[in-house]
């Protein structure tokens, strides 16, 4: 579990305030890329998973928390499906997604990356890999057949295999630790802006949704397909920084190059074989995940051009 969060703004204060003893909030009408909106979704979101110290279990399911929930997601959903081109060429957003252009923050962290930065960008990976592979497990009980089955294989290496001491989450929380990063669950979260929440709140909203399973197919393969390359250049900045712990990616060069395969084949391919109208869904969660890793990606880059914190509060003080 981890603490309940600070506020930043009138939704989550009247949630945090809620699941205190409070009245809950109307849901308003939100920036849907801000602050306010995308910390209540992910403290929402966080009651399907490991939930918050001294918070009730029952909230999880409390319908009124639960219809507000809902209205965030229209607001988050709507701008979502506005963002981006559409269309039903999987292919298509596989070659871009493979495609691995320049410019993006592996690649600065390679070449010119300070310590730093290296310490931002975990604290920001931090509020998705202290769960990694987690809003993926959604999905598994609404495939079937093959996209099923490899589907499963892949979040069996996810989670080490069967070891402890292999899954992502832990190897993450080993690095944190080699970085001098609190490793707590969450421990981090108020310092995580909303660019890089809305990527994992995207996650739970494709995976808590089961007329959302082919958008959240389509972002896991996106996420699988650009991994590898990613983490072969964060390996290697790394080794440039002189920090010794690089097994969370030398783990994800090896893994995901195998994993992008399979899901582009036995997960996407039977799945669209088998219900071939989720095709727009998929490619729909290929291009959502494009559009907010690119908004995490110009937010942190441009921060750091500017030799200033990209996160709400700096690991160094800055």
């Amino acid at each position: 579990m981890g603490r309940l969060p600070r506020p930043r703004g009138p939704i989550s204060e009247g949630i945090i305030s809620a699941l205190s003893g409070g009245p809950l909030p109307p849901a308003g009408d939100p920036d849907p890329f801000g602050e306010d909106l995308h910390l209540s979704l992910y403290a929402c979101y966080e009651l399907h998973y490991q939930g918050f110290d001294g918070v009730d279990p029952e909230w999880e399911w409390d319908p009124g928390l639960l219809a507000l929930r809902r209205d965030l997601e229209r607001v988050f959903l709507t701008a979502l499906r506005d963002g981006v081109a559409g269309g039903a060429d999987v292919e298509a957003e596989v070659d871009a997604a493979m495609a691995d252009s320049p410019g993006g923050i592996s690649h600065f962290l390679e070449a010119k990356g300070e310590l730093w930065h290296l310490r931002e960008y975990v604290v920001h990976r931090s509020a998705y890999h202290h769960k990694e592979a987690d809003p993926h497990a959604w999905v598994i009980p609404r495939l079937t057949g093959q996209a099923k089955a490899s589907l499963v294989a892949v979040e069996f290496d996810e989670f080490g295999g069967g070891r402890h001491a292999r899954m992502h989450s832990k190897l993450f929380g080993d690095l944190m630790r080699a970085l001098d990063l609190d490793d707590a669950y969450l421990a981090r979260l108020d310092d995580v802006p909303a660019p890089m929440l809305a990527v994992v709140n995207m996650m739970s909203l494709f995976g808590l949704h089961r007329s959302l399973r082919g958008a959240l197919v389509g972002h896991f393969a996106s996420a699988e397909i650009t991994t590898s390359p990613g983490a072969a250049r964060m390996a290697r900045a790394l080794d440039r920084l002189g920090v010794g712990e690089k097994v969370f990616f030398t783990e994800h060069v090896e893994a995901d190059a195998v994993h992008e395969q399979v899901l582009r084949r036995d997960v996407v391919g039977d799945l669209l074989r088998r219900e071939p109208a989720l095709t727009g869904d998929v490619v729909f969660g290929f291009q959502a995940t494009d559009l907010l890793e690119g908004r995490f990606s110009r937010h942190v880059l441009d921060a750091w051009d500017r030799g200033r914190t990209s996160l709400r509060e700096s690991p160094d003080g800055r």
